[in-house]
């Protein structure tokens, strides 16, 4: 880790702050934090977590890039996708963690274009810092539209619309399970000489019950988790009318769970490097694990939504006329070849084409999107992992 970016002294000393709360939270808890909790506290603690704090984390200063800050393209496919949607449901859009902000004022400025602007474009923001900053683009690029746009505190007691999600599934806190020889545990955190992981046996509950389907393989590590289910239940119990529609880096759980992923997919993003240990510089760097998309279905279907759409994101894109609004712009122009390159990286199998996916859950819809209409995958999410004898 030499070779990465060093922090400045007040970023270290942030992360300082955040490791010892989390050292205050295991001695509350007998010693040992479920890293699910201690997942939450690292990106979400008020003030202090990852996406709770004043630090950049998007764009070529930040940790990562997602595909709206690549190209307005991406924004402007989605909108067409969206466009139809409020046409058959009326209602507003709702997006789940904004980001920079690009996404809506690409969304809100295409669908203007079209002829039908949401009466109310709603964002459900957890960070202060990024919920500022998205309302400072959107004032700087689209006054005339921000009386259209709220920030949430919370979900709404009810929706009709469209529910977009663009990478927030990953960002939710997991659980990690073990299943060993000796038996299936929860890996979770302590403090030792500076934080530790430790296992601890599971006997019954939800958890044991999933680690008993873990592919038994002399040690099977892997996330679970139980945030996206529940979010996506809240979801469908105020859903009257709609689509929730998400797009994140994932796998059917045949696919997750199969024996060779035995190490699971957590992963630490910090200034474009991708790194393993998720006790490196709390608060400072993000942690992820890739999406159950199976189980996304599942809970939606579940909870009585329709499972309209399941594709890998380049089959979305090209299906819903990417391409199309390629060829629309001037040819030669600088503008046209950042798009062209950012588009290989959204399309291409070894970028985001393959790896990321998009789901649709709905309900009162009868006509999926048509970035559903060829590469539907749906029936490779009831395919799951054959279960090992516990």
């Amino acid at each position: 880790m030499t070779s990465l970016p060093i922090p400045a002294p007040e970023a270290l000393a942030h992360s300082a702050r955040l490791v010892e709360l989390i050292r205050a939270e295991i001695a509350a808890s007998g010693g040992w934090l479920p890293f699910a909790r201690y997942m939450e506290l690292a990106l979400y603690a008020p003030g202090l977590g990852y996406y709770a704090s004043g630090t950049a984390k998007l764009g070529t200063a930040g940790d990562f890039v997602t595909a709206p800050e690549m190209t307005p393209l991406f924004g402007r496919v989605l909108a067409r996708q969206i466009a139809s949607v409020l046409e058959a449901t009326g209602g507003d859009i709702l997006e789940l963690g904004a980001g920079s902000g690009h996404l809506a004022l690409d969304l809100l400025l295409e669908l203007e274009s079209l002829g039908r602007p949401p009466e109310h474009y709603l964002i459900l923001e957890v960070s202060p810092d990024l919920r500022a900053r998205q309302c400072a683009l959107l004032q700087e690029k689209v006054p005339h539209l921000l009386p259209r746009v709220s920030w949430l505190e919370a979900l709404p007691g009810e929706i009709t619309g469209v529910v977009l999600g663009n990478e927030v599934l990953d960002a939710l806190p997991v659980a990690l399970l073990h299943r060993t020889p000796a038996g299936v545990f929860e890996r979770g955190v302590i403090w030792g000489e500076g934080l530790a992981w430790e296992d601890r046996a599971l006997s019954a509950g939800p958890l044991f019950e999933r680690a008993l389907t873990l592919p038994e393989v002399g040690g099977y590590l892997t996330e679970v988790c139980p945030a996206a289910t529940a979010l996506i239940v809240s979801l469908a119990e105020r859903l009257r009318h709609g689509l929730l529609l998400f797009l994140d880096y994932g796998f059917p759980a045949s696919e997750f769970y199969h024996p060779q992923r035995y190490m699971g997919t957590l992963k630490v993003h910090y200034r474009h490097h991708s790194l393993d240990d998720p006790f490196y510089l709390p608060g400072l760097a993000d942690l992820t694990a890739h999406v159950d998309f199976s189980a996304v279905a599942k809970a939606g279907q579940d909870a009585g939504l329709d499972l309209l759409g399941y594709t890998s994101q380049a089959n979305f894109l090209l299906n819903a006329g990417l391409l199309d609004l390629l060829a629309e712009m001037q040819p030669g122009t600088l503008d046209t070849l950042r798009a062209a390159s950012a588009l290989q990286n959204l399309l291409q199998p070894a970028e985001m084409g393959e790896l990321f996916k998009v789901i649709a859950l709905g309900r009162g819809i009868e006509n999926a999107p048509t970035g559903f209409t060829q590469g539907d995958r749906r029936g490779a999410l009831h395919r799951h992992p054959v279960a090992s004898p516990p």
